[in-house]
């Protein structure tokens, strides 16, 4: 009796050792999946990869097609026109982050970096349209983007000479002058016959708080999506106060490939020239932004390797976007955010983002849905992140240091850019080409003026050599 029931307990404890296995073996793949996602090169199954993917997808998603919106509207351009801006955007944008973690050659950083459509770009760029056309702006993207792959392959010996208030200036300039732009679009739009209207600004409003709510409210990587609830909560408002345009979705072929050459590029040496040194100063951001990643991702420094083919990359694939007449890209600052919170550098969790990105250019009805947003949803969006540049670059003077010759380098060089471009008759009896150039580009004065000071005001050794040293 009692061997029996001995044998009983024995064959009660079965099932429950067994689950007990199943819940170890469970654990034990969680910890190798953990493993797996906080390692560059290791090997991870699509299905569990993806979902991370796609969160990279959605925290740029919105930033990587605004800028491409805004200069369509700048620009005049009509439906069918926008539409393959935003589907161009959306294939560059995959492409370069393929680039990123698949270099050819020493084109490309090795690194989790995801790309986008840079807002560096655009406060020249509306300028140029508005006196040369965008045909002008799509030949400086093409000519620029290969300065940029030599600026990169030659990295190793001008990073010295940019030291990092510098790049502090620059940012906090690019920043400054995108203000308008974004009390432009909460107020409707440039030109808009109901600017400033109360619909526009009640949409506007919402989209703001609801933006804002978001990030204080959500927790974790959700916080990265605030802009994308923002957007849905302002779109559906201004559903019901009739302020969307349905156009872009008439005669909508539900696949169709991005257009190769959309625009005719004219090749001008003002707007050439206007472009190489934002292509310049996209670079110097690109020596912060890989410094960032490496940091957050493997704590770490970058390699001269790395940061040097991440700014080929960004060249390389810049140039490439002219040629489907899209705007510069560069390496998406959200993204670094996300890996800071995340951790996740696995370059095929990365990779399966970038293959989404690829997948939805060849969806015209998802261009159409962005191509139907309001300008005052846009605005109450973008005058968030146009305000964080700003704070970014405030942040990156204070990392360079509240010294004299700093504080006269930011000073000087944000009055000049930012004040002349306000009075551009300061330029009127300069030749053509300077007018051009820094009549209406702060971001090209302040740039120019803070690299002269910054190599004749008194302390440059130092300063240079605490950037070598970054």
């Amino acid at each position: 009796m009692t061997r029996k029931n001995s044998k009983t307990q024995v064959n009660q404890s079965s099932p429950s050792a067994n689950n007990q296995s199943v819940d170890q073996q469970a654990q034990s793949d969680n910890r190798s999946i953990a493993t797996a996602l906080r390692t560059f090169d290791a090997p991870i199954p699509l299905w569990k990869g993806l979902p991370f993917g796609l969160q990279h997808v959605m925290a740029m998603f919105v930033a990587n097609l605004t800028p491409l919106i805004l200069i369509a509207s700048a620009a005049a351009m009509d439906t069918s026109q926008r539409s393959w801006l935003i589907q161009g955007g959306l294939l560059v944008a995959g492409l370069g982050t393929v680039l990123q973690l698949f270099p050819i050659w020493r084109i490309g950083s090795r690194l989790p970096m995801v790309t986008g459509i840079s807002f560096t770009y655009y406060a020249a760029a509306a300028a140029i349209v508005a006196d040369k056309g965008y045909g002008a702006v799509v030949g400086a993207i093409l000519v620029g983007g290969l300065f940029e792959v030599f600026l990169g392959l030659t990295a190793t010996w001008w990073r010295r000479l940019v030291p990092p208030i510098v790049s502090a200036v620059v940012v906090t300039s690019i920043g400054f002058s995108l203000l308008s732009v974004g009390a432009k679009s909460f107020g409707g739009g440039d030109g808009a016959k109901d600017f400033g209207s109360w619909q526009n600004i009640t949409i506007a409003t919402v989209t703001l708080i609801c933006c804002l709510s978001f990030q204080f409210l959500a927790k974790g990587t959700l916080k990265q999506l605030s802009v994308l609830f923002g957007l849905v909560v302002g779109y559906i408002l201004a559903l019901c106060l009739s302020k969307v345009d349905f156009s872009s979705f008439s005669h909508l072929s539900f696949v169709s490939f991005p257009r190769f050459m959309p625009f005719k590029p004219q090749f001008d040496s003002g707007a050439i020239i206007s472009f190489a040194l934002l292509y310049l100063v996209s670079a110097v951001e690109v020596l912060g932004d890989t410094a960032a990643l490496t940091d957050v991702g493997f704590n770490r420094q970058p390699t001269a390797r790395e940061t040097a083919g991440a700014i080929a990359g960004d060249g390389l694939i810049s140039s490439f976007a002219g040629l489907f007449g899209v705007m510069p890209l560069t390496s998406f600052a959200q993204n670094i955010g996300l890996v800071a919170m995340t951790k996740v550098v696995n370059r095929k969790v990365i990779l399966s983002g970038g293959l989404v990105l690829i997948l939805a250019s060849f969806f015209p009805p998802i261009a159409a849905v962005f191509n139907s947003l309001p300008q005052a949803v846009l605005g109450g969006c973008t005058i968030v992140m146009f305000g964080n540049i700003v704070v970014s670059g405030f942040q990156m003077i204070a990392k360079a240091g509240f010294s004299e010759r700093n504080i006269t380098i930011a000073a000087l060089s944000l009055t000049m850019g930012i004040g002349f471009t306000q009075v551009p008759a300061v330029f009127r009896y300069a030749p053509a080409l300077v007018q051009q150039i820094f009549a209406s580009n702060a971001i090209a004065i302040a740039f120019v003026i803070a690299l002269i000071l910054s190599w004749v005001l008194p302390g440059r050794s130092n300063s240079l050599q605490k950037n070598h040293q970054e």
